[in-house]
């Protein structure tokens, strides 16, 4: 009954927030275990009562004042510096600045809604094919999951009880293997279309735009700084980047209008509630797999199948990759951490930390993949194009993706490095 209710909550499009919360009250009633209800409340309160959980609306925070304070064009121009003058420039700088903009923002569909208002309209204006333009954006647009900060690693590192910061550090050599890649991605496609070409800058216009950025790019320098040594954690260095951002915007760029912080403020707190409300839902549903004895059933099965972590990891890729498909990223992770992880780690022995980067990267996948993919229709939206129109061109960088998860998955290296 109870996983009857679940799939047909989910695929009647009640938010999965409400699934899981609903899903959790049918299974206490149908088991008649009613004094279940009675610790219900203290369930949902306990999945928020997580320190590392303050770092989601103050990271959600820097990227409203980054964008307030005109950090973004800033980081856009930099990033010109370097490649801007390469054929298919645009492509190029568009991926750099969403590196740059990974480090500030760590949300996928944030990053897409701010960097498709930046780069589309321009590249189409400078002859690029609009489908082609979104793609790029969208592309971009993965990696602000996986290059540090990113709310999917802060709400793993709360599920798994593990390190946030060491999280976070895990995640920057697969964040850069990404952005390599999807450089190369372009690179060759260059071959087979002809991309416009850029001005070259003058020494005096790249040497105005470095020294225009250099104060944007201490929020990125405050974040992973302070985490990488040790300063400050997570949730700190977030808090810090966001009194860095409103005096660079407001010093030293002049563009932060006071004013507008009652409504950055209001948006603020729609789009963290959506996401802690489904925190605390998934603490409940979390409870009631863990009392149904589900992980440890799961283990056993999953044991008489393999008892190779690198085909563990295999197959908990597609797994996952289908998982992204139907379910939002944040809420597949929640359900799926509290099941997975006590298998890979005791079964498979398999570092949390590497673990966790592969799971979330499969999960950011999914996120630009139908029928759900909520990301793509937030591209599609603000570059005016159809989502499946976006599809083909965004294939490549998808494929690209794809094998670094590979990598990740069976060369835990990568992660765990620059832990050790």
């Amino acid at each position: 009954m109870v996983p009857l209710s679940f799939g047909l909550l989910l695929f009647a499009g009640v938010p999965i927030a409400l699934v899981l919360a609903i899903t959790a009250m049918i299974y206490i009633w149908a088991s008649g275990n009613d004094v279940l209800f009675l610790s219900y409340p203290q369930q949902l309160y306990g999945g928020l009562e997580k320190y590392g959980l303050l770092a989601i609306p103050l990271f959600m925070l820097v990227g409203e004042l980054m964008n307030e304070g005109g950090i973004t064009k800033r980081l856009v121009k930099f990033a010109s510096v370097f490649v801007g003058s390469l054929r298919g420039g645009l492509a190029y700088i568009n991926l750099v600045a969403n590196m740059f903009m990974a480090a500030i923002i760590g949300s996928t569909n944030a990053q897409i809604a701010v960097m498709g208002h930046v780069m589309v309209p321009e590249m189409v204006k400078r002859g690029y094919d609009r489908n082609f333009a979104a793609a790029v954006t969208a592309a971009g647009g993965l990696m602000s999951p996986i290059i540090p900060p990113s709310m999917l690693f802060v709400i793993y590192g709360v599920l798994a009880q593990i390190s946030i910061g060491d999280m976070f550090i895990a995640g920057i050599i697969p964040g850069l293997l990404m952005g390599a890649a999807f450089i190369l991605v372009v690179v060759v496609l260059g071959f087979f279309y002809t991309y416009p070409t850029e001005a070259k800058l003058s020494r005096g216009m790249a040497v105005s735009h470095i020294l225009r950025a250099l104060p944007s790019l201490s929020i990125p320098v405050v974040i992973i700084g302070g985490i990488a040594g040790g300063i400050a954690t997570p949730t700190e260095s977030a808090a810090v980047a966001s009194v860095a951002a409103i005096i660079v915007g407001w010093a030293f760029h002049r563009e932060f209008d006071p004013s507008h912080i009652p409504g950055m403020l209001v948006r603020l707190l729609a789009s963290s509630s959506m996401v802690l409300f489904l925190v605390a839902t998934a603490n409940v549903f979390g409870w009631i797999i863990v009392y149904e004895k589900i992980p440890q059933n799961l283990a056993a099965y999953l044991v008489t199948l393999t008892e190779n972590p690198i085909v563990f990891m295999l197959l908990l890729n597609v797994m996952l990759l289908l998982v992204g498909t139907v379910i939002d990223a944040i809420a597949a992770l929640i359900l799926v951490v509290p099941i997975m992880l006590p298998i890979a780690m005791l079964s498979y022995g398999i570092d949390p930390f590497h673990f966790g980067v592969a799971v979330c990267l499969n999960l950011v996948i999914g996120l630009l993949t139908p029928p759900v993919g909520t990301a793509l229709y937030v591209t599609a939206q603000v570059s005016n194009c159809k989502p499946m129109s976006i599809m083909k061109p965004l294939a490549p960088f998808l494929l690209a993706a794809l094998v670094i998860l590979l990598l990740v998955s069976v060369w835990p290296a990568l992660t765990l490095v620059l832990i050790d």
